[in-house]
């Protein structure tokens, strides 16, 4: 008899194969909600039309309106829920790296689906946006468990490359998102601290709450080398080969400095700042979290 505990290191959720499975493992096996709202249901009002995007659900189709005029609309409603989150994941090559265990991209998905499953399931609405120089899908916040499977689908679908555009992405995810909501940045965040956080800054200027899951790889933190290393940029390809030993304290410094950096800025802007290693179980992550989220 087990507890499910063993599946929460993420090691052993890279063996499930399945999103939707470890959605539901890590979940479930650790907790049933984020906070304790009454889900005040929605309307059935119409309000408006848009046009078709992947990962909309096609009981709102209007067939009507593509028999007249051959163009993929959508029906939207009034929607009353507790809270509107948008998943805002970062697919740049960087992300790829791994040392052992699970990429930071793999962890990052694993991480992206918990929450996803976790807001639907107290019927809370969850959007997607996978980004690397830009944004290339964008899922609106919905609160079912048929949009919650096309969330899983696109990403296992989604694989990490490019260069990194973390500001870009989220300058254009604020002018093209109108209603305020929760917005969940999981990123190695390798760019220019003041280029993201103005970014961060135009998400909080439009009233989004937001909270960062910085992902490092263990190997990243740790700096466990020695001898002569060549180390490649995972998105521009330069290589470079060094004595790891010489530098292995400068580069602890300078780590510490990039990532204090943030966390003081992100305090500063009133943004949960989350640092995460991809060998930390799901159930100490999402217990921070959720402590991080009762303190909004």
């Amino acid at each position: 008899m087990t507890n499910g505990k063993r599946f929460l290191k993420p090691a052993a959720l890279s063996r499930l194969r399945n999103l939707k499975l470890i959605a539901r493992t890590v979940v479930e096996g650790f907790i049933s909600g984020l906070h304790r709202s009454p889900y005040q249901g929605f309307s059935v009002e119409f309000a408006e039309y848009r046009e078709y995007s992947p990962g909309d659900d096609l009981k709102h189709f209007d067939w009507r309106a593509y028999g007249r005029t051959e163009r993929h609309y959508i029906k939207l409603y009034q929607e009353e829920t507790n809270l509107k989150c948008y998943i805002l994941l970062d697919c740049s090559a960087s992300m790829a790296y791994k040392s052992n265990g699970v990429s930071k991209f793999e962890y990052g998905c694993y991480l992206a689906a918990s929450l996803a499953y976790l807001l639907v399931r107290q019927k809370d609405a969850v959007g997607l946006a996978l980004f690397d120089e830009k944004v290339n899908l964008r899922m609106p916040p919905r609160a079912s468990f048929g949009h919650l499977h096309n969330i899983l689908i696109q990403l296992e679908r989604a694989e990490p490359s490019k260069k990194t555009g973390i500001a870009s992405a989220l300058h254009a995810i604020a002018e093209n998102t109108k209603r305020r909501g929760l917005m969940i940045l999981i990123s190695d965040l390798f760019e220019n601290p003041d280029e993201v956080m103005r970014g961060i800054r135009h998400l909080r200027h439009d009233r989004h709450e937001v909270i960062v899951f910085h992902l490092l790889d263990v190997s990243e933190i740790e700096f466990p080398f020695s001898g002569n290393i060549t180390f490649e940029d995972m998105e521009t390809g330069e290589k470079v080969t060094l004595p790891a030993h010489l530098f292995q304290k400068e580069y602890a410094e300078r780590l510490e400095s990039f990532r204090n950096e943030y966390r003081k800025r992100c305090a500063e802007d009133y943004v949960d700042y989350v640092p995460v290693r991809t060998d930390e179980p799901f159930d100490r992550l999402l217990a921070h979290y959720l402590a991080k989220r009762l303190r909004l």
